[in-house]
This record gives C-alpha cells, structure tokens and sequence, in this order.
C-alpha cells in the first residue's frame, strides 16, 4: 500500500485511470478470439460446412497477439512522433471498424476474413506500447514500477471475456460479442479523449525518433535481454490466456461439464470453460501492479529470480504428470499470477535503463512479449498435435524460463555497477 499512497499528488491521475482503462478494454478486444473459438468453430461447420483444424484454430488464436508485436513497434514509433494521445485515438479507429465489421457480417463471415478481422484486433493489443509510456511520462523514476503496474493491470480486461463472452455467444450468438465489443470500445474512445492528457514539456520532452534510432537501440544488448525477459513473462501470460479455453476444453471437459451441471446448474461446458479460464487469467491481470511494487522495493532483478523460479517448478510439475482438475486449476493460477507479476518487475527496470526512449522500447519489448505468447500458442498446439497432450509444451516453456534466469543471473552485476547506479529506483 506504501506504494499507491506514495502517487498522491504526484503526476496526473486522470491520465493513469484513463490510460488504465484504455488498456483495459483493448485487452479485452484483443483477446476475445480466445473465449469463442469454439464457438466461431462450430458456427463455420453449421453453416458453411467449413471444418476448422486444429492447426487453423491456433493460426487464428495466435495472429491478434503477432500482428499486436509488430503493430507495438509501429505505435511505439507513434507515441514519439505524434504523442500518446494521438497515436491511441487512431489506433482505437481501427479496433472499432474491425469489431463492427465481424458484427454485420456474423454467422456469414468467412476463415480468411476472420484472419482479417484477428490483424485488425493487433491494434488493440499494440495499445500496451501506448498506455504504459502515457502513463510513465508523467511519474519519477522511483514509482516507475507502481505506474506501469496500474496502467498494464488493464490486462484483467482478458478476465472479462471470459465471464461473459460465453454465455453472451450462448443466449445471442458469438457475433453478439462483437457487437457489445464495439459498442464499449466506442465508449472508451469518448472517455480517453476527455481525460487522457500527454505530459507536458516541464514534465516530460519528447524525443522524436527516427527508423535509425531503432537500428541503435536493437544494438544495445540490454534490450535482448529486456526482449527476452518479457517474451517469458507477458509472452507466457498472454499465451496461456489465449490458449486457455483450448487446454481446459481438451483435458479436462468431462471435470468442468460435471461441475457446471452439479454447481451452477449450467449443462454449456463452454460456458463454465470461460469461468475456470476467467478465474486462473485473473490472477495474473490483477497481480501486475504488484509485481512492481514488489520491485521497487526489493529490486526488479531479485523480484525476477522469485517470480520466474516459482514459474519453472509450476511448470515442470504441470509437465511431469497429468494432474486432477483441481490441481491443475491451482497450478494454472500460480503460474498465471507470478506471470503477472514478473511483468510488472520488468517494466520496473525498463524506464530506469531506457528513460529517454521509452516509448520506442516500450514498443521494441512488447513486440518481443507478443512474439514470445505467439510462440508459446503455437508450441502448445504442436505438442497436442504431436504427443495428444500437453506435457511437451510445458517443459519447453520450463526451459526458456530457466534460460531467462540464467540471463538475470548473467547480467545484475554489471546493470547494478553501471546504469542501476544512477537510475533513481532499485534495480
């Protein structure tokens, strides 16, 4: 709590709840494929004959989160240029079209437009490589991992979908979804432009970049270990959230159609797959801006070694046997929280490193964790492919963690002796 009290009459506020809240609602939009693609699966057989493989599925459920890494450069290029405020509110455009779009062309909608409309989601989930430097600008060094905590905590956004996108597809059909999606997303296009304000010159100088400064600052090794670092933590957040319907639809059904029926009288396994999913992805949202208070008072680099060690045991135990339902539902929540909070600790240590080109790297790293939850998707699919199971996934994911640990392990002394020294927070 120390943490949030030290914000009071620092920065501006309206800002943060605005940028929070932007973050929050393209989170959600970005990630809703996740929570319907059973259904949009079973609605392009019924109708169109159109039988979705496994491998389309993940193909579908992967390219919002990799058109979101590589749109994150471009917006990140945006916030320099242009501002926060500009470059959102245009990329907030795109994500409403693309949802209306899905909307008028419902049950009639096909694959390849479906891909289309997954590009056009990339938008809401470059919006991280907008909100998190809008944030940041206005707040010192030292509360760096408390802001940026708050602003990217709008990744619970991905709790909301699945709650309710289920059960809305369920009663009105998936386009529904899209529909309430553009709708809200219209909303909070109105309420950022009222609130969200960029940081003005006494507080913050832009730097304008050009093509040539990114060339400089991908020679920089410290930004492939940044690079690195979140590809594990926001790159495994965001995969096992996207995948997390998948997983639990095709391990543990039979356990969550029998508590659906006994517990909430509800017979759509779909629905209670939303709610287990909802349920472990929230730990992981809600536990971001504690990751980086937990930084900034221990250090990002200790608060890695503890969140990505907890992350590699989870892991290989998941991997190790196939666990009761419950078991694994608590698994999953461990996992999914030190995730979240391992986000939180990186972008503790980032503004520190790279102060003065924040929104470039903000946008340089969240490629590298949209990448990274890419990869982790697709690996996820091809052990369910290869092996009809997903214990060659997970120890894959075990043995990336560990080589981030041993990355951290590699480079604290010389962070701590050279730009840590005069950074402003712990380090």
């Amino acid at each position: 709590m120390a943490g949030f009290k030290a914000l009071k009459g620092q920065g501006d506020a309206k800002t943060l709840f605005a940028a929070f809240l932007y973050f929050d609602f393209s989170f959600m939009v970005w990630t809703m494929l996740g929570p319907l693609s059973t259904e949009i699966a079973e609605s392009l057989h019924t109708v169109s004959g159109f039988m979705m493989s496994a491998s389309q599925k993940a193909t579908l459920l992967s390219i919002p989160i990799l058109a979101g890494a590589f749109l994150r450069i471009l917006l990140g290029f945006g916030v320099d240029k242009f501002g926060p405020k500009k470059t959102a509110l245009a990329s907030q455009m795109v994500v409403i079209s693309v949802l209306f779009y899905a909307f008028f062309k419902g049950e009639t909608i096909t694959y390849n437009e479906l891909l289309v409309v997954a590009v056009g989601l990339g938008f809401a989930g470059a919006s991280f490589a907008v909100a998190l430097p809008q944030a940041g600008q206005w707040y010192p060094p030292k509360l760096q991992g408390i802001v940026l905590g708050i602003a990217g905590a709008g990744n619970i956004g991905v709790v909301v979908d699945f709650i309710f996108a289920p059960k809305i597809a369920e009663i009105w059909g998936w386009q529904a979804v899209f529909l309430v999606g553009g709708v809200l997303s219209t909303f909070i296009f109105t309420m950022y432009l009222f609130l969200a304000k960029d940081a003005p010159k006494e507080v913050y100088t832009p730097r304008p970049k050009k093509l040539k400064d990114y060339g400089k600052l991908l020679k920089d090794r410290d930004t492939w270990w940044f690079n690195l670092f979140y590809a594990v933590s926001f790159g495994g957040f965001v995969g096992f959230a996207g995948y997390m319907k998948v997983y639990l639809m095709n391990t543990y059904q039979a356990d969550m159609s029998s508590f659906g029926i006994n517990v909430f009288h509800e017979p759509n396994v779909k629905v209670i797959a939303g709610y287990f999913g909802a349920l472990t992805i929230f730990a992981g949202a809600v536990l971001r801006p504690v990751g980086g208070a937990v930084a900034d008072k221990l250090g990002g680099i200790k608060s890695l070694y503890i969140f990505f060690g907890i992350v590699v045991l989870l892991a290989i135990v998941n991997a190790a046997m196939t666990v009761p339902f419950w078991i694994a539902i608590v698994l999953l929540f461990l996992i999914m929280a030190n995730l979240g909070m391992a986000n939180g600790a990186v972008f503790q240590l980032v503004p520190q490193r790279f102060g003065k080109d924040i929104g470039i790297m903000t946008g340089i790293i969240g490629a590298a964790g949209g990448l990274g939850g890419t990869a982790l998707i697709k690996t996820l699919g091809w052990s369910k492919g290869a092996f009809d199971g997903y214990s060659a996934g997970f120890m894959i994911f075990a043995g990336v963690v560990l080589v981030a640990l041993m990355g951290i392990s590699m480079v604290k002394t010389r962070w701590r002796t050279t730009w840590g020294v005069q950074a402003g927070g712990r380090i």
